[in-house]
């Protein structure tokens, strides 16, 4: 399952993020975020905007098109 298939609210864990751009891996391993850290969506933003997920009790913001590319398991 993507990250960008989760319905606000969902927790997942991240299994595999390795197709995403190397400067925006790099951003979210900065960030605390890496493969198996627990995700909950927050908000998908209409017409195409980004999604907001909560982690480690910060919300960040990921475009659709990254969040597509981010593989996770629903909890």
């Amino acid at each position: 399952m993507l990250l960008s298939d989760l319905k606000q609210g969902e927790k997942a864990k991240i299994k595999d993020f390795s197709t995403v751009s190397t400067l925006v891996k790099r951003r979210l391993i900065d960030m605390g975020i890496s493969e198996g850290s627990e995700i909950c969506l927050k908000c998908n933003m209409p017409f195409g905007g980004p999604c907001m997920i909560e982690t480690l009790g910060q919300c960040v913001g990921l475009r659709r098109n990254e969040a597509a590319t981010i593989r996770v398991e629903k909890r």
